[in-house]
């Protein structure tokens, strides 16, 4: 019975070993315009992350002192309802 379960198993392993090694030689075989269109396609992704982050940061501006002391009064005055 250990027998013919270690012979499934052995089995089982082998063919998944040879389906892994069939996906790496696809990958092998891409052409050069495929490969390239692929280095442009993440440099793009790249670009559109690091674009997105300057927008962020232009979104977020410094605070006067004046909207600081307003913000500060806020977030106190709503602590004191908040220990009511």
């Amino acid at each position: 019975m250990m027998r013919l379960l270690f012979a499934v198993v052995l089995a089982l392993s082998a063919a998944t070993s040879v389906a892994q090694s069939g996906k790496k030689q696809e990958g092998r075989q891409m052409s050069r315009e495929e490969r390239q269109r692929m280095r442009e396609d993440v440099r793009d992704a790249y670009r559109d992350r690091q674009s997105s982050q300057q927008d962020r940061q232009q979104k977020t501006r410094q605070m006067s002192p004046e909207e600081r002391g307003q913000l500060r009064r806020d977030i106190e005055d709503a602590n004191r309802q908040m220990r009511r």
